[in-house]
């Protein structure tokens, strides 16, 4: 046993009937990584102070940790669930073998389980969300055909995760560009090696769409004076996008959405890195931005999209690029829209000649 582990065994038999002192104990932890023990002194002080505001705030912090935000507007999408739930429901037969590459909550994995699949493998690779899980999982009645993983889903291994390559390979690791959480190389990587020949993959496709756009709102990470200080150059450091609702009433389209990437996660890739460009004509007015979202085919019957429309709602942002300057541009005039990917982030520009 090293001296870091012996000092902290003496630590615990120090503090081991103090409740306050286990979590104090377990945020240290936390912030050295170890986070599963963190979690552990956390549930033993739970379960001797059930009743303390500080144990449970502090505790509350700790299981937090680490657990993206969007996971709860994900899970509020109607529009989303339904889409996925029909997709399983068309694709899943009695004998059918699920996976789905990231558990969350536990919903599609019950959801497929509920559309008749044999069994169901789901993979989460954060610890204490694979926890949750579970329990969701086992308290809805679905444990004896939904199995957690806690694992990523490039260290699944078939004859050890499970028994037969899966005849049905679902995910919900997208981001609002698409490429964001590493959903190429994931699909890639299971397609090959935990899917069996003609597996139905679900969603079938992924769609990047761009738009010409009008967004009528200073760009909140731009800024100029300030308490008579010229901060304009502070603006070399800004993201070069930045996020708003698909239901945003400031943001107009001056374009129909054209297609700038697509992805087949039917075939299972590969995907690599590329760029393109396309040429969108204009509906006529102010352009000063490029709108981005995303298309998820389903299959060849059902498809879920966010695109920008004014009352619309979705778990997924649009994104929005914004031009240099603002420019006039009558209806029929083009823009040439670039993008480019490098497997995990996108980019997307616009090619502005002087004369506009």
């Amino acid at each position: 046993m090293t001296g870091s582990a012996v000092g902290l065994e003496s630590l615990l038999s120090s503090v081991a009937d103090k409740p306050i002192s286990l979590v104090r104990l377990a945020r240290l932890l936390l912030a050295k990584g170890h986070h599963s023990q963190a979690r552990q002194l956390c549930a033993r002080a739970v379960a001797m102070a059930p009743n303390d505001a500080e144990v449970g705030a502090v505790t509350a912090e700790i299981l937090s940790h680490g657990v993206p935000r969007w996971h709860w507007t994900i899970l509020q999408d109607s529009a989303r669930n339904m889409a996925y739930e029909e997709a399983l429901r068309r694709a899943i037969r009695p004998a059918s073998r699920v996976l789905e590459i990231g558990t969350g909550s536990g919903i599609v994995a019950m959801m497929a389980a509920r559309a008749g699949a044999e069994l169901v493998v789901t993979c989460e690779c954060n610890p204490a969300v694979a926890e949750v899980a579970s329990e969701i999982i086992a308290c809805n009645g679905f444990a004896d055909r939904v199995r957690v993983v806690a694992k990523h889903s490039s260290d699944l291994a078939v004859g050890v995760d499970f028994d037969t390559p899966v005849d049905v390979l679902v995910s919900e690791i997208v981001s609002n560009q698409m490429v964001g959480e590493g959903a190429l190389p994931a699909v890639e990587k299971a397609v090959r090696r935990l899917a069996c020949p003609g597996a139905r993959v679900i969603p079938a496709r992924g769609i990047v769409r761009v738009a010409l756009a009008e967004y009528r709102d200073p760009h909140p990470q731009r800024i100029g004076m300030v308490d008579g200080f010229d901060l304009s150059r502070f603006n070399r450091l800004a993201d070069p996008y930045y996020r708003i609702s698909v239901g945003d009433e400031r943001l107009s389209l001056r374009s129909k959405p054209c297609d700038l990437f697509c992805f087949d996660f039917q075939s299972g890739g590969p995907f690599p890195e590329a760029k393109a460009a396309v040429v969108l004509s204009a509906l006529g007015g102010i352009v000063n931005g490029i709108v981005q979202w995303i298309r998820l085919e389903m299959d060849e019957e059902g498809w879920y999209e966010n695109r920008p429309t004014v009352g619309a709602t979705s778990a997924w942002a649009a994104m929005f690029y914004p031009l240099k300057c603002s420019i006039e541009m009558p209806e029929g005039d083009m823009l040439t829209v670039c993008g480019a990917h490098d497997r995990l982030s996108l980019l997307i520009w616009a090619e502005v000649s002087d004369a506009q």
